[in-house]
């Protein structure tokens, strides 16, 4: 009598295994490799009618099994598809498909190419329709449950933002992620960068010159290290990644679920007022960048207006009557949008609030008072730029520290195996970049040192003004305010106006008067 062992046909039996999250895969003896034991022992009971285990591994470790989306699973179909495996055998019927759709096209070709599928824990066989059958409800009840996981899931996140609880995502710039999870604490380093990227756009009113500005500064977007030691972010800003930037309401405190508003656990490194500006700046430009509009009636202050009451810029407009007598206004823009009920700003005249600011100008070199005021305001400004340089150099030279500390790292790396070539690449760029930018703010710091005027100083430069200022085309005293003011605040409940000047507007002004007496 023949052996039966003999006379049965070979059966290539294919071991698939799957984890959803990494968790645990890097220990010893893992669940994929319980999976593949288990699997491995129930082949070796059937060895008596042929069948055998196949060398190759497929695992799919960190994978959901809610798509086919998978490395091992396509490497398993395409060696089904080359005639290389005749079963499939899984610890759980699960651990292959958990959707009905994506078992239904499975079994698809599991049928063209005469495969069949075994799951260790629970016996049925696919050739028949009772096996199909019993299937079909196990998957049934697999799907029921991953979509239960799903929705427990999606509530428990909703619950912890709408208690401000930081559920996870991407780091962003200004804040670390607490080692323990769950909480953004503050980085004061970073936090001093993110509210100077804020001032930069409200004092370019556009993305791109913005962009251009953070470029020079060096300045990058948040970077930081994975758990699996990878570095990941720190890349230069474009429109996009600004935009999300100075959208994000986690700078004030609060937090997002949905449409929804919360206030977050975590502190505000943002200014309300600062954000809600920018925010009223953006929705005007969009994040086409703010294209340059060219100033066709040489409004002096446009830019650099802004209603007090409504916290927003009031923009040059200009209205006809009579067929060709034109009118110019400066009009808030939220009174524009919303009625000029809710705005007691409203409109204003060009010619009286520009002459205001002028005669500012001209007054301060003739009021020794004004003139003392003003200088201690522009020095308190140019103190302020002072501290923040030096914050920034500081975090530069820590950069140089860290990035200086892993070159040496992996040069030896690079001696032994030649490994690590990109990231050596990377760390020079980033070397390069935070030596320029160091350089740049060292500059900046001296001359910041040297533009803290005196007052006779300034009194001589003031004095410059009035001789000068009347023979000046529109373009160039457009220019000249422009160096000079930095915004010109108009409450029109109070009927008050403010001006603040640029900390070094005044030898800006000195040099530009300069040049054109000369």
């Amino acid at each position: 009598m023949a052996n039966r062992k003999n006379d049965a046909p070979a059966v290539r039996c294919a071991v698939y295994t799957r984890k959803s999250t990494e968790e645990g895969l890097d220990q010893e003896f893992n669940s994929l490799d319980a999976q593949r034991e288990a699997a491995e022992a129930y082949i070796a009971s059937q060895r008596g009618v042929g069948w055998t285990c196949l060398s190759d591994r497929y695992d799919d470790g960190g994978y959901t099994g809610g798509n086919m989306d998978r490395p091992a699973l396509k490497r398993l179909m395409a060696d089904i598809e080359a005639g290389r495996v005749d079963c499939i055998v899984a610890y759980k019927v699960d651990r292959l498909p958990r959707s009905l759709l994506d078992f239904a096209r499975i079994m698809e070709k599991l049928e063209k190419h005469n495969v069949s599928f075994v799951s260790v824990t629970q016996q049925f066989n696919t050739t028949s329709s009772m096996g199909r059958l019993t299937l079909n409800i196990l998957l049934s009840f697999a799907q029921f449950e991953r979509e239960i996981i799903s929705e427990r899931t999606r509530d428990k996140f909703a619950a912890a933002r709408r208690k401000g609880k930081w559920s996870g995502g991407r780091p962003i710039l200004g804040f670390d992620v607490d080692p323990r999870g769950g909480r953004l604490m503050v980085n004061e380093e970073e936090a001093a960068r993110a509210r100077s990227i804020f001032d930069l756009y409200l004092e370019h009113e556009a993305l791109i010159p913005t962009i251009k500005d953070l470029d020079a500064r060096g300045w990058t977007n948040k970077g930081w290290v994975t758990k699996k030691g990878h570095t990941a972010g720190g890349r230069p800003f474009n429109k996009h990644g600004l935009f999300n930037l100075l959208t994000n309401v986690l700078y004030t405190g609060k937090i997002t679920y949905k449409d929804e508003v919360h206030d977050g656990e975590q502190p505000a490194i943002v200014d309300g007022g600062v954000f809600q500006r920018v925010q009223q700046l953006l929705k005007r430009n969009g994040t086409t960048g703010g294209r340059h509009v060219r100033n066709r009636f040489g409004a002096l202050l446009k830019g650099l207006l802004h209603c007090v009451p409504c916290g927003c810029a009031m923009v040059h407009t200009h209205t006809l009557k009579n067929g060709n007598k034109r009118y110019r206004y400066y009009v808030c823009t939220y009174a524009q949008k919303r009625g000029w009920h809710d705005c007691p700003s409203k409109s204003i005249p060009p010619q009286e609030i520009e002459k205001f600011v002028i005669d500012q100008v001209r007054g301060i070199g003739k009021d020794r008072t004004l003139l003392a005021e003003t200088l201690k305001e522009t020095r308190a400004q140019g103190q302020a730029r002072i501290t923040e340089l030096e914050a920034e150099r500081r975090g530069l030279e820590r950069d140089l520290v860290r990035h200086n500390a892993e070159m040496r790292k992996l040069a030896g790396r690079l001696a032994t195996n030649g490994t690590a070539t990109d990231r050596v690449t990377d760390l020079q760029d980033r070397i390069r970049a935070a030596e320029q930018r160091g350089t740049q703010v060292r500059e900046e710091l001296i001359a910041l040192g040297r533009e803290l005027l005196d007052e006779k100083e300034v009194a001589r430069v003031l004095a410059l003004f009035d001789p000068v200022w009347e023979t000046l085309a529109p373009r160039e005293q457009v220019r000249v305010i422009r160096l000079l003011v930095q915004r010109v605040d108009y409450d029109g409940e109070k009927g008050t106006v403010s001006v603040t000047f640029h900390p070094a507007g005044i030898k800006m002004l000195s040099n530009e008067l300069a040049e054109v007496s000369a």
